[in-house]
């Protein structure tokens, strides 16, 4: 289910509109990032940690390929995946994500094409522009069908 694009002005207004993406995540959930150099997909990245309370600091894994971020809350770890430098979805099952999905929140910049067959229940979340970024989200999976779920998700419209 696709929800309302939002226009983010700011790296601020993004790491806070990913901060309350981030409080709406639990443990199973699959997050891919979409968008070019500079659309702020590690900007997002550190919202999201925010929200859900997890050790930093928060940079973009592209040569490590993976970092996990184990909660300081008591809630989920965050696994965060760069698959910009992986050469298929081969390379991206090397890694043993599913090893950890189901008790991670796990997000994966650049995964489009490649990480959707990690998880049922995933949210796609694409990023264009530079200086005022276009954010489109689209939920799939079980888990957000639930009405009180899609409320949640159509509320990121919102803009603070």
């Amino acid at each position: 289910m696709r929800h309302p694009e939002v226009v983010l002005r700011t790296a601020e207004e993004t790491r806070a509109w990913g901060e309350r993406l981030g409080r709406l995540l639990r443990a199973g959930d699959l997050v891919v990032l979409t968008g070019e150099l500079g659309a702020g997909k590690t900007t997002l990245t550190q919202g999201i940690a925010e929200g859900l309370g997890v050790r930093g600091p928060i940079t973009s894994p592209t040569f490590v390929i993976a970092r996990v971020h184990p909660s300081l809350v008591g809630g989920p770890a965050l696994v965060h995946v760069d698959a910009y430098r992986l050469g298929g979805f081969a390379e991206l099952d090397d890694l043993d994500l599913d090893a950890s999905i189901e008790d991670s929140v796990t997000i994966v910049e650049w995964g489009h094409g490649l990480a959707e067959g990690l998880a049922e229940d995933r949210v796609e979340v694409t990023l264009s522009g530079q200086d005022e970024r276009h954010v489109t989200l689209t939920a799939s999976g079980p888990r957000w069908e639930d009405e009180q779920a899609r409320e949640l998700l159509d509320a990121l419209a919102d803009v603070p």
